[in-house]
């Protein structure tokens, strides 16, 4: 069977989703800059590489079943003013290697508040929400933006607050706009979504929120 890539396998929703396909005895392509503190097993394998890189993209693409997108950032001061190019930048790279090669699956996480979600914000959520997290977020939007104009079969998953709860049976995976609503979520949860989507095929070309 062919491997899961995850890119930003090595924390957060990437190391659990990672986790999760493991435990299904799928395998694994993981995927990070500090990959190689991953230990290499029967159905994982560490790639170390730079998500900006096109070649490096393109070597783990290449020979998977399908992408699961978790990168993220450290939530810092600067963040407040400077400018955030990380998602967009890694997912053209990412969008030009899935075109070049037979790989047409993506599930990427991008988060409440991005895209067509910020319209089911409540006016003092939206305020709060931009000035803290704004810049951020209008990379997401550029980001899904790319997404969604691509010919591959993507999901966008906005998963809402995170939660270090466990794994249940709790989540909600909102796809109609109209029930889109704040809450909290687990990324245990989260992750287990990210996989089953792969693994089912659920939601293609299409944007969900999960909640729990």
């Amino acid at each position: 069977m062919r491997p899961i890539l995850i890119l930003g396998a090595t924390s957060g929703i990437g190391a659990l989703a990672m986790n999760d396909a493991v435990d299904r005895g799928l395998p694994v392509r993981a995927f990070a800059r500090s990959a190689g503190d991953i230990e290499k097993t029967d159905l994982i394998e560490p790639f170390a590489g730079d998500a900006r890189s096109a070649q490096d993209v393109s070597a783990a693409v290449a020979g998977t079943r399908a992408v699961i997108y978790a990168l993220g950032i450290k939530e810092r001061l600067a963040m407040l003013w400077e400018e955030e190019t990380l998602f967009s930048d890694t997912t053209r790279v990412l969008l030009d290697a899935m075109n070049a090669s037979d790989v047409t699956r993506l599930v990427a996480v991008t988060g409440f508040g991005a895209g067509r979600s910020k319209s089911a914000m409540s006016s003092p959520e939206t305020l709060g929400h931009k000035a803290i997290f704004g810049k951020p977020y209008a990379d997401k939007d550029r980001q899904e933006a790319m997404i969604m104009a691509s010919d591959i079969d993507w999901t966008i998953a906005r998963p809402v607050i995170l939660t270090k709860g466990p794994r249940s049976d709790n989540l909600k995976v909102l796809r109609d706009p109209a029930s889109w609503r704040n809450g909290l979520v687990s990324r245990r949860n989260v992750a287990r979504y990210l996989v089953d989507a792969v693994e089912d095929g659920l939601d293609v070309k299409a944007d969900v929120v999960l909640s729990d």
